[in-house]
């Protein structure tokens, strides 16, 4: 059996499991980078920051957007490892959406990342859409 979406000119058929891991280890990389914003914010605000309650609610939004991605990630790898291996999809039409250079051959090339890159080494790096 074989999952395909509308077949475009350009095929690009991978393995369902394989795609999924990779969308996991995206999301992974995501919480991660939002979960280091919380310390900057603290470290901008200072004591500031504790005492008002718009920001405690900013700060659980973080941690809530932390918890969710991670959930998500957890739910998709779940998925991943119950898919026959044999199963593929067409993943051209969605790598063609995806305008983030460096998520985009991660996706597309197989690359799974180990982690995020740190906030100072991300510095500049802008896409405008």
């Amino acid at each position: 059996m074989s999952v395909m979406s509308v077949q475009s000119p350009a095929c690009l058929e991978e393995k369902l499991p394989e795609v999924l891991t990779r969308i996991v280890a995206e999301l992974y990389d995501v919480a991660y980078l939002i979960e280091r914003v919380e310390p900057q914010l603290l470290d901008l605000g200072k004591t500031s920051v504790l005492g008002s309650p718009d920001s405690m609610k900013v700060l659980q939004g973080i941690d809530l957007a932390v918890q969710k991605t991670r959930g998500l990630a957890e739910f998709i790898d779940t998925l991943a490892g119950t898919i026959p291996e044999h199963w593929t999809v067409d993943v051209s039409t969605a790598l063609a959406l995806v305008k983030l250079a460096d998520m985009h051959r991660a996706l597309s090339a197989g690359m799974i990342q180990p982690a995020a890159v740190p906030l100072a080494k991300a510095a500049g790096d802008l896409d405008f859409f």
